[in-house]
């Protein structure tokens, strides 16, 4: 399996899990050397390890935002 590589632009907030060892968390990341991209998921402490997320470009980002007011 070849190696995920992954840098963290801009850390954006903590969704939950801060009284956890694991958090969810909201990021700017580079995957792979391509363009960053919002990501939702969960990550050990000190970003060593992460669990299975999701990825979303800045128009998928607007789009989720706009549901979410829909419903709120």
């Amino acid at each position: 399996m070849a190696k995920v590589e992954y840098e963290i632009i801009k850390p954006i907030g903590v969704l939950s899990g801060e009284d956890e060892e694991w958090t969810v968390e909201l990021n700017l990341i580079s995957w792979n050397g391509g363009a960053a991209k919002y990501d939702i998921r969960k990550w050990a402490p000190g970003h060593e390890r992460m669990g299975k997320g999701i990825s979303l470009n800045k128009a998928e980002a607007e789009i989720l935002i706009t549901l979410l007011q829909a419903e709120m």
